[in-house]
C-alpha cells in the first residue's frame, strides 16, 4: 500500500464505524426508488388510472437514472459528497410529504407525477453521492465486507418500504374509506422515516478528510473548460472500449422481457379475474410479491454471488442467464391457469424471484467487467444508465401491449422477448477466472 493510501486508510479509520451509517444509508437510498417504481403502480391502480397510463408514465420515471451520468460530475465539482447525501435525503422526505398532499387535488395524477419526478431526480443524485461516499467513508479493507450489508439493507427496505405499506393499505382503507386518504397516511409515514434518518445522518455520517469538491481541491482555480474536457473525455473513453457495440446491445436488450413484465405484473395480480387478472387484494399482493418474492430474490442473489466467487463468472454464465429468463414461465402459468390459491401464486412468484435474483448477479458482474479500467466509477454509472434505458423504453408500452394481447398472450410475448438476451450472451467474452475469489 502506498504512503498516500495508508494515510487515507488511517483518516477513514478514525471516523465513525461503518455499522453506524452504512445500513441506514443503504436502507434510505432504496426507499425513493421503491416509491417511484413499485408503490406508484399500486397507488394509481387503486385510484382508477388505466394500465396503459400507469405503465407509460411510471416507466418514464426511470429517466433520471438513465441520464444521471450527465449531471453526476456536478456532485464532484460542487460541495462534498456528505452535503449532497444529506441535501437529497431531506428533499426526498419533503417530496414524499408533498406527494401525500397531491392526492387530494382535482388533478392528482399529473401533480403527483410531477412530485414523483422530483423524487426520482433527487434519488438518482443521492445514488451518485452515496456511491462516492461509501468509497470515502470506509477504509479500503472494509469496502468488500460492507457490500453484503448494503445489499441486505436494500432488500429490507423493499420489504419495509414496499411490502408492508402495500400489505397494510387494505386495513387502512377499511379505516379511512378512501384510497387517497389511505395512501396519504402511507406516504406521510415514509416521509417521517426518511426525514428522521436524514437528521440521524447529520450526526452519524463521518466527515472523511478526502471528501472535498473539485473546486476545493484546486483552490477554486479550476476552469469550466477543464471540467468539461474531463467530462467529455470520460464519454470518449467509454465508447472507445473494445466491442462496446456488443456490450451496449447486451445491456439494452438483456432485460427486454423483464422490463415489460415488471411494469405489468402488479397490475395483473390486482386486476379482477373477469379482466384476466388474479383478483388479489393489496394485502395478498404485498404478502406474495413484496414479502415472499423479495425474500427469495435475496436468497437467489446470495447463492449467485457465492457460486461466482467459487467457480468464476465464465463457468456460471449460462446457468445464471437461463435462471434469469426461464422463470418468466411462472408468469405465463399464472396468467393461463389463474390459480385461486394464494400459496400456489406465492410459490410461483418465489420460483421466479429466486431465479431472477440468482441470475441477475451475473448481469451485474458483466456490467462491472464492461466498466473496468481507469475510469471504472464513471463508466459503471454509464452502464447503469443504459441499463435503466433498457428498462424504461419497453416498459412504457407494456401496459398498452397487455391490453392488446390480454395477460396470457402478453406473458407469452415476454418469454419471446428473452431470446435476444440468450443470443447476446453468446457474444460476451469472459476471462476464465473473472469474479473467482483468489485462494491463498
Amino acid at each position: 500500500m502506498s504512503t498516500k493510501q495508508t494515510e487515507q486508510a488511517a483518516l477513514v479509520t478514525k471516523s465513525r464505524h461503518g455499522l453506524w451509517w452504512v445500513p441506514s444509508l443503504a436502507f434510505l437510498g432504496a426507499i425513493p426508488f421503491i416509491v417511484a417504481q413499485s408503490l406508484s403502480s399500486v397507488l394509481y391502480k387503486n385510484l382508477g388510472v388505466s394500465n396503459a397510463e400507469i405503465t407509460f408514465y411510471t416507466s418514464l420515471l426511470y429517466l433520471p437514472w438513465v441520464i444521471k451520468p450527465l449531471w453526476s460530475p456536478l456532485v464532484d465539482i460542487f460541495k462534498t459528497k456528505r452535503f449532497w447525501v444529506i441535501l437529497t435525503q431531506m428533499l426526498i422526505g419533503a417530496s414524499l410529504f408533498a406527494l401525500s398532499l397531491s392526492l387530494h387535488t382535482s388533478h392528482f395524477f399529473f401533480i403527483s407525477l410531477a412530485v414523483l419526478w422530483l423524487i426520482a431526480f433527487a434519488s438518482s443524485t443521492h445514488d451518485v453521492a452515496a456511491d462516492g461516499f461509501y468509497m470515502l467513508g470506509l477504509a479500503p479493507s472494509e469496502r468488500a465486507s460492507f457490500i453484503g450489508v448494503r445489499s441486505m439493507f436494500y432488500r429490507i427496505a423493499n420489504v419495509i418500504g414496499g411490502g408492508i405499506p402495500t400489505l397494510a393499505s387494505d386495513s387502512l382503507f377499511t379505516y379511512t374509506g378512501s384510497w387517497a386518504a389511505t395512501w396519504t397516511i402511507v406516504f406521510q409515514v415514509l416521509a417521517f422515516i426518511l426525514i428522521a434518518l436524514a437528521l440521524y445522518h447529520l450526526w452519524a455520517l463521518p466527515k472523511p478528510a478526502d471528501d472535498k469538491s473539485i473546486l476545493e481541491v484546486h483552490g477554486k482555480q479550476v476552469s469550466l473548460d477543464e471540467v468539461m474536457r474531463e467530462f467529455f473525455a470520460t464519454f470518449r473513453a467509454f465508447f472507445a472500449k473494445k466491442d462496446i457495440g456488443i456490450a451496449l446491445a447486451f445491456i439494452l436488450l438483456f432485460r427486454l422481457g423483464e422490463s415489460q413484465a415488471l411494469k405489468v405484473v402488479s397490475l395483473f395480480m390486482l386486476d379482477p379475474r373477469a379482466k384476466g387478472g388474479l383478483g388479489l387484494s393489496n394485502h395478498d399482493f404485498g404478502l406474495a410479491y413484496s414479502i415472499v418474492g423479495i425474500s427469495f430474490l435475496t436468497l437467489g442473489g446470495l447463492l449467485g454471488g457465492w457460486l461466482i466467487s467459487r467457480f468464476g463468472l465464465r463457468k456460471m454464465l449460462w446457468p445464471m442467464m437461463a435462471a434469469v429468463h426461464l422463470p418468466n414461465l411462472a408468469f405465463l402459468f399464472l396468467a393461463y391457469a389463474q390459480p385461486e390459491s394464494l400459496s400456489v401464486i406465492a410459490a410461483a412468484l418465489a420460483v421466479e424471484q429466486f431465479g431472477y435474483g440468482f441470475g441477475f448477479t451475473a448481469f451485474l458482474m458483466i456490467l462491472m467487467m464492461i466498466a473496468d479500467g481507469p475510469l471504472k466509477t464513471s463508466h459503471y454509472a454509464l452502464c447503469t444508465g443504459f441499463m435503466a434505458a433498457g428498462m424504461m423504453i419497453p416498459g412504457m408500452f407494456s401496459g398498452m401491449l397487455s391490453n392488446y394481447f390480454g395477460y396470457p398472450h402478453f406473458f407469452l410475448w415476454v418469454c419471446v422477448c428473452t431470446i435476444p438476451g440468450f443470443i447476446l450472451t453468446a457474444w460476451i467474452k469472459v476471462d476464465a477466472d473473472y469474479g473467482k475469489k483468489e485462494t491463498q
